[in-house]
């Protein structure tokens, strides 16, 4: 029956200003009634999330995005057609009727059209389709990504006091890192840009529009997922080349200090916790959060990561690495001193 249809309760519960979290093909989002700031503002109360920041607001198939977006240039209704559904968001002129409170005060705003099932479904219950559910990752601010219900529910608790009450499971997240961000709202001035990068590369958006985006000026709009310490564990996180993994987990080890390795192609059995994730870039990129999330789960001093190759397929993946690992400088030397006496 409809009224045990926990897709059609997610959207009622949307619709009643109250916060649901649900799958994407990305990540599991956090999502509101777009429209509602109220609501809005129990996200970022929710995560603790600094009000200027964006989120991103979802539509379903088939929605019209000219109610959220002023002025759509063509590239924008190109991009569209070619990857949406799909792990895409594009920055557009925020329409005078949308809040603010999505937009971090900007008057731009994040749209896409996310392509699990489970996140269409809900965004066709919820106002029969002609809503939009702001929703950044379900998660604390800063930390990593949830990529399965049970990662969200390890954020927020299970109890009747939790900020979420409404988990819908969709299984794990395809994708498994956040979308790529392209700015188009300055087409006349600059052109598209490319603010975060995802499974949609630069070349992927350059044989749909004919042009390269440019990478993020100082004048480009805020946009979610985008500070440089982001996507963090709680335990410091450092990338290293392949063959210096060995050499400085027996230093840590004869230091007295706890290593875990997240790694691609180094022989196994050599850190005390270990994640063996997949040689190729969507793979690990679908890998990723699970593996930092199951070695800061072991408590090490320090997480290493064995760092993937540098090409385009990896961008999105180095992206979340490098911010991960932002606060950590200078840790990994710090380990490796021994202790005097």
């Amino acid at each position: 029956m409809e009224a045990n249809d926990p897709v059609v309760a997610a959207a009622r519960a949307l619709e009643a200003g109250e916060l649901v979290a649900f799958p994407t093909e990305t990540v599991y989002g956090l999502g509101a009634d777009a429209e509602n700031p109220d609501a809005v503002a129990r996200i970022y109360a929710a995560k603790g999330r600094p009000q200027n920041h964006p989120v991103i607001v979802h539509l379903a198939p088939g929605a019209d995005p000219g109610y959220w977006a002023d002025d759509i240039p063509p590239e924008a209704r190109q991009l569209m057609h070619a990857f949406w559904p799909g792990p895409l968001t594009l920055i557009l002129r925020r329409a005078s009727r949308i809040p603010a409170a999505v937009s971090g005060g900007q008057d731009t705003i994040g749209l896409r059209c996310p392509a699990h099932p489970v996140a269409q479904a809900l965004l066709r219950a919820f106002r029969q389709g002609s809503g939009g559910v702001a929703a950044p990752s379900a998660n604390r601010f800063g930390h990593v990504s949830p990529t399965t219900a049970r990662h969200v529910r390890d954020e927020f608790g299970d109890g009747p006091d939790a900020p979420v009450r409404h988990v819908l499971d969709g299984g794990q997240s395809e994708v498994g890192i956040e979308s790529t961000i392209l700015d188009l709202s300055r087409m006349a001035t600059h052109g598209p840009v490319l603010l975060r990068p995802g499974r949609i590369t630069a070349s992927d958006i350059a044989a749909v529009i004919g042009r390269q985006p440019a990478l993020p000026d100082a004048a480009a709009p805020r946009a979610s997922g985008t500070l440089e310490s982001h996507y963090a564990p709680a335990a410091p996180v450092a990338l290293l080349p392949a063959e210096t993994v060995a050499e400085v987990v027996r230093r840590l080890a004869a230091a007295g200090k706890r290593s875990a390795l997240i790694r691609r192609t180094v022989a196994a059995g050599q850190a005390p916790a270990e994640f063996a994730i997949a040689m190729d870039a969507q793979g690990y990129a679908h890998d990723l959060y699970a593996a930092l999330r199951a070695m800061d789960a072991v408590h090490a001093d320090i997480i290493l990561v064995e760092a993937p190759p540098a090409d385009e397929a990896w961008q999105g993946v180095n992206d979340r690495l490098r911010r991960a690992a932002h606060d950590s400088n200078g840790v990994l030397a710090r380990l490796l001193q021994r202790q005097e006496g």
